[in-house]
This record gives C-alpha cells, sequence and structure tokens, in this order.
C-alpha cells in the first residue's frame, strides 16, 4: 500500500471542549479517495467521544480482518476509510450504519493529480513528479489509470462508491458538504447537518453545532487539504480542461448522473 504523510491535527483535545454523546451504534465513514475524507471524519469526530474513535488504522481492505473490532455493535465505535465494495467488507459491515462520500469526477481528477504530484503521497508513480510529463498527460493518467502502477477513475468509483449503491448507505457528496460549511448560519445549513449526523443517533443537534462544525472543517486541520500537503506545489487549475471533462465522461459513461451531478 502507498505510503501517505498527514500532518497530525489536534482534534482529539479539541473534542473535550464539548460534552459529548455516547455512540449507540457503529458507524463508518467511508469514501471514494480524495473526495473529502478528512473533512467529514474531522466534523464527525466533534460529535463523538474520543474514546469511541476507532483511531488505530484508516481501514481498507488489505487490513480489514485485522480491524474488526471497529465494526462491533456492543461496542459502538466511529470508524472510517476507503473500503470497496466484496463479500468480506459487506460482511463486516453487516449491521454498521455507513456513509459513502464522493466528489464531481471533474473535480476529483484534478484532486488526486494534486495529491498525487505532492510528497505527501508517496508510492509506485514517483516518476511522475520529475517534471517530464504534462499536467494534460497526468490529468489522463488520473482518468485512465497508470498500467499496473494505479487503477482508473472507472475502477476506484465503481469499487468504492457505485458498488455501495442500493445497500442501505447514505451517499454524500463533498461538494454539499463545502457548500453548506461556507454558509453555516443558514436555515438550509442547519437541515442539512442535520440530516448528515443523523447517524449518530443524537435526538437533536447541541447548541453549539455550528462552533463544533467550524472547528471540525477548519481546513489547518485537514492533513491532505490541498495547502497542507509537502513538496513542491503545482499550478493546477481549479476547473478541468473540457477535452479532460470528455474523457471522464467517455471513460466512466453516466457516472456524473448517477452521482447527482447532472
Amino acid at each position: 500500500m502507498p505510503r501517505i504523510i498527514a500532518k497530525p491535527d489536534n482534534l482529539n483535545e479539541l473534542n473535550s471542549n464539548y460534552e459529548q454523546v455516547a455512540l449507540q451504534a457503529p458507524l463508518f465513514l467511508n469514501s471514494v479517495p480524495k473526495c473529502g475524507t478528512h473533512l467529514i471524519k474531522n466534523i464527525f469526530r466533534m460529535f463523538v467521544p474520543v474514546s469511541q474513535q476507532y483511531h488505530k488504522e484508516f481501514i481498507q481492505i488489505p487490513i480489514l480482518k485485522q480491524h474488526l473490532d471497529a465494526f462491533k455493535t456492543d461496542e459502538p465505535k466511529l470508524s472510517w476509510g476507503h473500503l470497496l465494495f466484496s463479500d468480506d467488507s459487506a460482511y463486516a459491515l453487516n449491521g454498521v450504519k455507513q456513509i459513502v462520500v464522493v466528489r464531481d469526477p471533474y473535480s476529483w481528477v484534478l484532486a488526486r493529480t494534486r495529491f498525487f504530484l505532492s510528497d505527501s503521497f508517496q508510492g509506485d508513480l514517483e516518476h511522475l513528479k520529475n517534471g517530464n510529463f504534462s499536467l494534460e498527460q497526468i490529468y489522463n493518467m488520473m482518468i485512465f489509470g497508470v498500467y499496473q502502477r494505479a487503477p482508473s477513475l472507472n475502477e476506484i468509483f465503481t469499487h468504492n462508491a457505485v458498488s455501495w449503491l442500493g445497500t442501505g448507505i447514505q451517499l454524500v457528496r463533498y461538494e454539499d458538504m463545502v457548500h453548506h460549511v461556507k454558509n453555516i448560519k443558514s436555515e438550509a445549513a442547519e437541515q442539512y447537518f442535520s440530516e448528515l449526523l443523523s447517524p449518530l443517533g443524537l435526538s437533536q443537534l447541541p447548541k453549539d453545532w455550528r462552533e463544533r462544525i467550524k472547528v471540525g472543517s477548519d481546513r489547518k486541520q485537514s492533513g491532505t487539504s490541498r495547502e497542507n500537503l509537502y513538496g513542491k506545489k503545482y499550478d493546477i487549475p481549479d476547473e478541468l480542461p473540457e477535452i479532460q471533462k470528455q474523457l471522464v465522461d467517455y471513460a466512466a459513461p453516466g457516472l456524473r448522473k448517477l452521482l447527482g451531478y447532472e
């Protein structure tokens, strides 16, 4: 598995500033890689006692069987990871509430490019950082994969998100979270976060819910937000070129519509 170097946070200490309600059922925050994993994880961490947060490991399929304690129904925990759909993962998550976070595949290509070109990501793709590739070439590698080194956009979204649809999971779009974090004072944000946090079993949002979300969503606390990535900062735009958008649609036809982006 690739090595990820992330800036540490102090949210466990900040958690003690708030009165917490015990988690009554296990909850797993699943996500497609580079879809706001730290954002949703850090928000939820501000509403669950630290003692009920599973910090031992970021759970993925190769190490799933070593971390089944995260999903015990008699010892509820909040856990997180990138867990693709399979018989083993479906069995392990039986009786566990699950959220699956996705992102617009167009912006996902940019986020994955930014991450792979940083020193926060260390794997079998270090040669992409040597300046011998154009950004457009790397975009295409993010879309179609790198032979024997990295899966394609279609494979990642298929196994980490699409295959979970219709199984009782709660689908969350990264862009919706960001929008309501930025408009936290609105009534729409209150309704949104009431629904987002509903798997925690809270009878109602605590009075200080806005403050907790502001603390949890602080980009300084995210180890993989773009400004906290280690290494050289590449001039990557905020919008994918039109031809690469067409390539995304070619590589994964119907994906954006299925996830609610059309």
